[in-house]
C-alpha cells in the first residue's frame, strides 16, 4: 500500500464530474486561458512510496537539535519543563481533542469544567478575582491587556518596560497602532526597571504601566515600588508573568497589579518550535465585564446539581456588536487543558517544589560559570534566567555548544544594542548537576 490515506476512488471522481455536468477534471479549468497554464513539471522531487517518504522525513528530522539529544539552556520565553506522562493521555481522549467551542453546555460540560479548573487555578497562582478561558499566547494576551487600559482609563499612553520581552512589546506596539496609542518604553537598568525613569515618565494621562515579573533578563521587578508610581498617577498596573514562578514569587494580585497575563506553556504544553501555546488573562473583579474572549462560570440547575456555562462573553460575535471589548473570538482550550492537568498533576506541593528547583540549580549554574571563568552580567534577585557576558559573539559560542550536544542560551544582542556578546541562560528543574557542570565547563573553554 502506497497511501495511508485514499481522499477518493477514481469511481468517486467519475461520479461527481457526472453529478456536476462535465467530462473530465480538465474540463473544470476551460475558463483559465491555455497560454497562462503551467505546461511543465514542478521542480519537486518524483513521488515516493510511504516507506521511503517516512524514512527520508525521519532522517532529515533527525538533524534537528532537540530536547531530546541536546541538553537546552535556551529559554527566552519557552522553556524545557518536566511535563507530567498524564498530560499527553488527557489530550489524546476524543472528547477533549475534537472539542472546540462548548456553546452548548448541555453537551460539554466536561469541556466546560475543564476551563473553569484552569481558569480556578490560575486564579489562585496570580492572587486575582477572575481568569478567562485562556487566549492565544502570552504576547498577545500583554497587548490585549493594555487595550483593556487604554479604554478603562480613557487615556492613550502606555508605558512598557524596556525588560518586557522583546516580541511582547512589538505585539503591543502592533495592537496600538491601530487604536492610536502611543506607547513609550521605559529603559531598564542594571537589568530591571529603572524607577528613576519610570517616575519621570509616569503622569496624569499613562493608561497603563507594564512589567514583567521575572522580567525578560530573568530579574525579579519590584512591583510594591512600580505599583506605587503606577497607582499615584491612576494608571493601570500591568504585570505580564511566568505562571511557574508564581509558584514560589509573591503573586502579583498580592503586590496591586489590575492585570495579570503571561503563557501557561511552562505547564504541560511543549515547545514546539514556538508555539502553539496558550496565554492566560486575570483580572480583578472590578474588570471582570472588560475581559476579552471568554469566561466559563459555575452554576446548578433546577435539581441543585453542579453545572458550568459560558458567561460574560463580552465578544464581537454575539449581540451588542458596539460594545464589544476585543475581537477574540476563540480560546485555546487543549493546551489550557494541558495546563490544568499538569497543575493538577502537580498539585501546590508539586508545583513550589519545582518552582523553587528552578531557583536553586539557575544560582548553581550562576555558581559553577563563575569558577569557569564566566562573568555573570546584571547580577541580583532572579528565577531560572540569567545574563553571562561573553569575549565572543554569541553566534559562534552557540555553533561551539551545539557541536558539545548543547543547546546555548539566547543572544540578547538580537534586540538591545547594548548587549552584543550577551547571552540569556535558562536553567529549569530538568538540568541535572552533570549536565550543569559540563556545560559550565565547555562554555568557559570556548570563552577562554
Amino acid at each position: 500500500m502506497k497511501h495511508r490515506y485514499l481522499p477518493m476512488t477514481e469511481q468517486d471522481k467519475t461520479d461527481m464530474l457526472e453529478a456536476i455536468g462535465v467530462d473530465s477534471v480538465e474540463e473544470l479549468f476551460n475558463d483559465i486561458p491555455e497560454r497562462v497554464r503551467f505546461k511543465g513539471e514542478y521542480n519537486i522531487k518524483p513521488a515516493k512510496s510511504e516507506t521511503q517518504l517516512m524514512k527520508e522525513l525521519a532522517g532529515l528530522a533527525a538533524k534537528n537539535a532537540d530536547f531530546k539529544s541536546h541538553a537546552s539552556f535556551l529559554g527566552a520565553g519557552v522553556y524545557d519543563h518536566y511535563m507530567p506522562v498524564i498530560v499527553d493521555h488527557v489530550l489524546s481522549r476524543s472528547e477533549f481533542y475534537t472539542a472546540y467551542t462548548p456553546y452548548q453546555p448541555e453537551i460539554s460540560q466536561g469541556e466546560l469544567q475543564a476551563i473553569f479548573e484552569f481558569q480556578s487555578m490560575i486564579c489562585e497562582l496570580t492572587g486575582m478575582d477572575v481568569a478567562n478561558s485562556s487566549m492565544y499566547d502570552g504576547g498577545t494576551a500583554l497587548a490585549e491587556a493594555a487595550m483593556l487600559s487604554a479604554a478603562q482609563t480613557r487615556r492613550k499612553k502606555i508605558l512598557i518596560s524596556e525588560a518586557v520581552h522583546p516580541e511582547s512589546r512589538e505585539v503591543v506596539k502592533a495592537y496600538a497602532k491601530g487604536q492610536y496609542i502611543e506607547v513609550v518604553e521605559v529603559p531598564a537598568k542594571d537589568g530591571v526597571t529603572d524607577l528613576n525613569a519610570l517616575k519621570e515618565l509616569a503622569a496624569s494621562d499613562i493608561a497603563a504601566v507594564i512589567v514583567q515579573y521575572p522580567n525578560f533578563f530573568g530579574r525579579i521587578e519590584s512591583l510594591r515600588e512600580i505599583e506605587e508610581i503606577a497607582h499615584a498617577q491612576k494608571s493601570m498596573f500591568v504585570v505580564s508573568s511566568n505562571p511557574l514562578a508564581l509558584g514560589i514569587l509573591t503573586p502579583p494580585g498580592k503586590l496591586g497589579a489590575d492585570i495579570v497575563v503571561g503563557d501557561a506553556q511552562p505547564f504541560g504544553i511543549p515547545a514546539a518550535f514556538g508555539g502553539p501555546h496558550c496565554g492566560y488573562f486575570a483580572v480583578t473583579e472590578k474588570l471582570m465585564r472588560k475581559v476579552p474572549g471568554r469566561l466559563v462560570g459555575q452554576t446548578h440547575d433546577d435539581q441543585g446539581r453542579r453545572g458550568f456555562v459560558l458567561t460574560l462573553q463580552a465578544r464581537e460575535q454575539h449581540i451588542r456588536r458596539d460594545k464589544a471589548t476585543s475581537n477574540i473570538c476563540s480560546n485555546q482550550a487543549l493546551n489550557a487543558l494541558a495546563a490544568s492537568v499538569a497543575m493538577t498533576a502537580l498539585g501546590k506541593k508539586g508545583v513550589r517544589e519545582m518552582a523553587a528547583a528552578n531557583i536553586q540549580k539557575a544560582h548553581y549554574a550562576k555558581k559553577v560559570l563563575r569558577e569557569n571563568g564566566m562573568e555573570v552580567a546584571m547580577d541580583g534577585p532572579s528565577f531560572n534566567e540569567f545574563v553571562v557576558k561573553l569575549n565572543k559573539s554569541v553566534k559562534e559560542v552557540n555553533q561551539a555548544l551545539l557541536r558539545k550536544g548543547f543547546i546555548g542560551g539566547y543572544d540578547l544582542g538580537r534586540d538591545y544594542q547594548s548587549l552584543e556578546d550577551h547571552m540569556l541562560i535558562a536553567v529549569t528543574e530538568l538540568r541535572t548537576k552533570e549536565e550543569i557542570d559540563t556545560f559550565a565547563k565547555e562554555l568557559g573553554d570556548i570563552h577562554a
